[in-house]
């Protein structure tokens, strides 16, 4: 009776341990993926930080904006016409260069920063903005920038 129930048990532990994650988002996964659970929108991340710099969290948007060099940054849509720089860890990974209008789920950390003119211009160049627009960037810019792990396009 014992070796039924234990194979029972290893039977079921085996059955689990190889499903199919449902605990994951539905849509195409870029990184480490995005788990379900704790995910707030953009608008909740600048409350969620408070008084800290840094702090894990995952966060739901809609993409503004694609760097059309590589697809190394994307910027989510914020509360106020702000937006939310999205990097990615150590650069392990890519976004689709036609992104912008879609909604994401990343997974990270979002940070107090201040960005620097040379850093803001490249960004700018990197998402083919006119040199017009480049040269009107004189002061650096205190803003909440998230570094993924990892990212899913949400399904529609």
């Amino acid at each position: 009776m014992k070796k039924i129930i234990l194979s029972l048990a290893l039977c079921m532990f085996t059955a689990f341990a190889f499903a199919q994650d449902a605990t994951s988002f539905e849509g195409k996964s870029f990184g480490e993926g995005v788990k379900k659970g704790n995910v707030i929108t953009t608008a909740e991340v600048n409350a969620k930080l408070g008084n800290e710099t840094k702090k894990d969290m995952k966060v739901t948007g809609l993409v503004t904006l694609v760097c059309q060099k590589k697809g190394c940054f994307m910027n989510l849509e914020a509360p106020n016409g702000e937006t939310i720089r999205v990097n990615f860890k150590d650069y392990a990974f890519f976004m689709p260069k036609d992104l912008a209008g879609k909604k994401v789920v990343i997974d990270g950390f979002a940070e107090r920063t201040e960005t620097s003119v040379e850093d803001l211009k490249h960004i700018a160049e990197d998402a083919k903005k006119p040199a017009e627009e480049i040269a009107k960037i004189t002061k650096p810019k205190k803003e909440i920038v998230f570094e993924a792990k990892g990212v899913v396009i949400l399904e529609n």
